[in-house]
């Protein structure tokens, strides 16, 4: 399991175009980038890993109100057990005229689901 596929089938599920990295295909008015932030280890006394963190940046772009889609997604999240651990608005891209609003989550993965 990797937080990256559990984004994107939760994403698709509410029908809004995702990738990861970078939007390759004519952009919609609405869609959301995935950005991998950070993967570790968690290490236990006997120095083997117990479990795998994962984190990723949701920056989510959106023409026209941006409020409506950030909250079905931070309600799917918080549905589907990842924990939300920055949201923050960027700003209003003049030259795009996208809302960006990023969402910064993480989960745990057992050793055994990797």
């Amino acid at each position: 399991m990797s937080l990256l596929s559990d984004l994107k089938s939760i994403i698709s599920s509410l029908d809004i175009p995702v990738e990861t990295g970078a939007f390759t295909s004519s952009a919609p008015d609405l869609y959301i980038v995935l950005v991998p932030l950070v993967d570790e280890f968690e290490l236990h006394a006997d120095n083997q890993p117990g479990v795998d963190i994962q984190s990723v940046r949701m920056s989510l772009y959106a023409k026209g109100s941006y409020t409506k889609p950030k909250n079905r997604v931070i309600k799917a999240l918080i549905g589907a057990g990842i924990t939300i651990t920055n949201r923050q608005y960027i700003g209003f891209e003049q030259d795009t005229k996208y809302h960006h609003y990023n969402i910064d989550v993480e989960n745990v993965y057992e050793m055994e689901e990797i």
